[in-house]
């Protein structure tokens, strides 16, 4: 009877080395998203670049608490912001819906209420914005670009009908009380620990959840996701009700840092929002979002702002270069796609 003939030793050696594991660190540097090392990158460069021109100022420690608490307000926007813009939606109403909650949450009659009072009044305003957005969007076919302008101009109009024009001054001691440096915890400012707390749960949300993949699939092609099941018309609701969301308690964080209420409050927020969100390495198109590149890109551009600040420059000077970023940021995504 013929024996199997087995194949030579040395043949079997041979094979080896190409199924051999590759390095740790290869594997290490394969999984790094390069984009957000690069954006630690320019985020270390600023830090130098501050502790060079203002060494004192810059580095001081109630100035760096002062970055981070400027960069809270307009962080938590972003990060709902980051969210709509992943589903392919755009929101330029989210700049009015902080001002028409940061004065709705301080008239005379909610204040009357306490704490409480002012934050659900805060909230409710900015979730009670982003549904009427969200049904325009999802339900009522509007294109999201003309919802949220028509949004913006009316938000701000209420905002501008509740004030008169007016400065409402905060008189709730307890949140007064958050503002002060005895209200730190290990010397960070209250606000900084909400923006982390929002900034854990929106990355968990769009990295962890059917949500987020959701969201990521009917950005990536909305037709395709109606087919594979997702009800898009409810996502896109349920995106714009997290937007107004953030706005709400990003009001609510502004009349905390302020004590008071404007109609002119978050003037530009849709601009910065936008702009760290696409510098950050969300595509505007839809289909890819990141909560880490998204933060990264408030706190560039909150550096930026107190470093000129800081050097008494022109604030002419700081737009241009909030815009040469911005510009370069699209270009590399452009390269990337067409790489890809």
């Amino acid at each position: 009877m013929t024996q199997p003939i087995s194949p030579p030793r040395d043949s079997a050696d041979k094979v080896a080395p190409s199924v051999a594991t590759p390095p740790a660190w290869r594997a290490l540097v394969g999984r790094a998203d390069v984009r957000i090392l690069s954006l630690l990158g320019v985020l270390a460069a600023l830090v130098v670049i501050g502790g060079i021109t203002k060494p004192d100022q810059f580095l001081d420690t109630r100035n760096l608490q002062l970055v981070l608490t400027q960069a809270s307000v307009i962080g938590v926007v972003t990060v709902g912001m980051t969210f709509v813009i992943t589903s392919g939606g755009i929101d330029l109403s989210v700049g009015a819906i902080v001002a028409l909650a940061s004065v709705w949450a301080t008239t005379v009659a909610t204040q009357s209420y306490g704490f409480g009072g002012i934050l659900f009044a805060a909230v409710a305003v900015g979730v009670g914005c982003g549904l009427v957005n969200g049904l325009l969007i999802a339900y009522g076919r509007m294109v999201p670009f003309i919802a949220t302008l028509a949004m913006l101009a009316s938000a701000r109009g209420l905002a501008l009908q509740i004030t008169g024009g007016q400065t409402q001054v905060v008189t709730v001691s307890g949140i007064l009380d958050l503002g002060n440096r005895d209200s730190y915890v290990l010397g960070i400012p209250p606000l900084v620990l909400v923006f982390a707390a929002v900034t854990v749960i929106g990355w968990l949300v769009l990295n962890r959840t059917t949500f987020g993949r959701r969201t990521v699939a009917v950005g990536g092609n909305a037709e395709a996701a109606r087919l594979a099941g997702i009800d898009v018309r409810r996502q896109r609701l349920y995106l714009y009700l997290l937007s107004g969301l953030c706005c709400g308690i990003a009001a609510f964080l502004l009349i905390v840092l302020s004590g008071s209420g404007q109609n002119t409050n978050g003037n530009l927020y849709e601009l910065d929002a936008i702009a760290a969100a696409i510098i950050g390495g969300t595509l505007l198109t839809g289909g890819r979002g990141t909560i880490t590149g998204s933060v990264l890109g408030v706190l560039i551009f909150t550096t930026i702002t107190n470093i000129f600040a800081l050097n008494n420059l022109q604030s002419d000077v700081q737009q241009i270069a909030k815009g040469a970023i911005i510009v370069a940021a699209v270009l590399v995504q452009r390269r990337s796609a067409s790489t890809t």
